[in-house]
């Protein structure tokens, strides 16, 4: 295990400094990375149990790019947010409207959804499309998205009845995040990752993030089956990129936090704020809050906000605190399911932002 971090100056440094180490130790996986920010200050801590790269020089851990999994949910729904206050399009626009002309719709709810519930997962749609189960029940580390274009997605919404009335329940949809996507190139004549582009990367200076594999792939980080040794192919999202298709380096992951603890900084300054506005209550007593993109839970100080993300092969969290200027990026490779980043890092971020408050 190594760590790497900026040389603490005061007492409450040396306790992220402490509680790094401690979460660096409890989670297991080949590759760790643990950034924190707070007040624009970085601590960075890097481990695992993967032995160095075969290549020289190596890529050290905390310069790889990182599968976001479904934190590149928050990247789509930013720029929703910001194609909204650009006049684009609305947030209450119906889906319809921005899908081509046409759509044989079976179920007439279908025309009720609306892009904000497509962002907040009220849209009554499941989680992928019902043509994609068979095949990720039966080859689990096959990428069914990457060959899932957009004609066959729009086929597949055309026939598919809603759960239940828009608007009215939450439930968790990849599908729905797709569809988003298509509204907005719909809306823009832009595809996705154009626009993704124009309107989040580069105004907030991302140049570490890129969508699938594009880029330098030997700077991409691979996770493995549970033998350890077979690598897991990195994925290619299809029509569902903007679901599950990001990657970023754990420094472009702190750039895009630091945008949200300080959106009057940036150029997104009102699209950064939107997203943090809380939307909907959900979960047990409906004590948890859902944003127009983030999940937010109560902390000290004030509002915890994150949101977690798994490839097949690597695990992921951001989150930040507010209150207390301080933000989380994890990232793991992994070996097979399991490798307690998300709790762990989870705790970490809570922990920190109780350091704050006392």
């Amino acid at each position: 295990m190594s760590s790497l971090a900026t040389a603490p100056t005061t007492a409450q440094e040396d306790r992220v400094a402490g509680r790094l180490a401690g979460a660096l130790a409890a989670i297991d996986a080949p590759d760790v990375v643990l950034a924190v920010t707070r007040h624009g200050r970085r601590t960075l801590a890097t481990g695992g149990t993967a032995l160095a790269p075969a290549e020289v020089p190596a890529v050290p851990r905390d310069a790889l790019r990182y599968e976001l999994g479904s934190i590149s949910k928050t990247y789509s729904v930013l720029l929703l947010a910001a194609l909204a206050r650009s006049g684009a399009l609305s947030l209450d626009d119906p889906l319809t409207a921005h899908l081509p002309g046409g759509l044989p719709l079976r179920h007439p709810a279908s025309r009720r959804i609306t892009l904000r519930h497509l962002a907040t997962h009220t849209a009554g749609l499941p989680r992928i499309p019902r043509d994609l189960v068979p095949g990720a029940a039966l080859h689990p580390y096959a990428n069914g998205y990457a060959g899932y274009g957009t004609e066959r997605l729009l086929r597949a919404f055309a026939r598919t009845r809603p759960r239940h009335r828009p608007g009215t329940r939450w439930h968790y949809s990849n599908f729905g995040l797709a569809l988003l996507a298509r509204a907005m190139s719909g809306a823009t004549g832009a595809d996705y990752a154009e626009l993704l582009a124009d309107h989040v990367l580069r105004p907030l200076g991302l140049t570490g993030t890129t969508l699938n594999q594009s880029g330098d792939t030997r700077t991409n980080a691979t996770g493995h089956r549970r033998n350890g040794s077979t690598p897991v192919p990195g994925v290619e999202g299809g029509a569902f990129t903007a679901a599950a298709g990001v990657r970023s380096t754990p420094g472009d992951a702190l750039t895009y936090l630091e945008a949200h603890l300080a959106p009057e900084a940036t150029p997104l300054r009102h699209a950064l704020r939107d997203v943090q506005v809380p939307q909907l209550r959900r979960g047990l007593r409906r004590r948890e809050t859902h944003t127009l993109t983030w999940f937010q839970h109560p902390a000290p100080g004030g509002p915890l906000l994150f949101h977690a993300g798994a490839t097949f092969g690597q695990q992921a969290l951001l989150g930040f605190h507010p209150a207390s200027g301080t933000a989380l990026a994890a990232f793991a490779t992994r070996r097979g399911e399991f490798c307690r980043l998300v709790g762990t890092a989870y705790a970490l971020l809570y922990a920190l932002a109780a350091d704050a408050a006392h």
